[in-house]
């Protein structure tokens, strides 16, 4: 009985396609110009029914499933509507910033951690794009 609660729970979980938010981090990537970024390789989803605490989450194809499946680099963008669709847009403009952080500059599929060996990097180039995010779009 235990194990029909447990899928029946997984049921609850789904994936959408995110055209909003995939408008709105397009407009982001051009208007900071960040032109590492390949808006045709790069995907939006929303999730409903995680358990997860985070706001968003970016998703790479590793180099093994690209040589595996013959296909480019890519990345999803997905947000999670419990705690994303309920903020302000300018919040919702600085999580798609901090996820688009995570996209290396080739755009290998891979992702950038936060801290790697002891330097905080990443935290510095998403306080830049959010610096710059506020001269541009405020």
């Amino acid at each position: 009985m235990k194990r029909l609660r447990k899928e029946q729970k997984s049921l609850r979980f789904n994936w959408v396609r995110a055209p909003d938010i995939k408008r709105r981090t397009l407009q982001l990537v051009k208007g900071l110009e960040m032109t590492w970024i390949s808006s045709n390789r790069i995907f939006f989803y929303r999730s409903y029914g995680s358990k997860t605490r985070a706001y968003a989450r970016t998703w790479g194809l590793p180099k093994i499933w690209q040589a595996s499946l013959k296909v480019a680099p890519a990345y999803i963008i997905e947000v999670l509507s419990k705690h994303f669709d309920d903020l302000p847009q300018s919040q919702k403009d600085k999580i798609l910033l901090h996820e688009l952080t995570h996209i290396p500059k080739n755009f290998s599929g891979a992702l950038l951690p936060h801290i790697r060996r002891g330097k905080r990097s990443f935290h510095k180039k998403v306080d830049d794009l959010i610096t710059r995010y506020l001269e541009n779009f405020d």
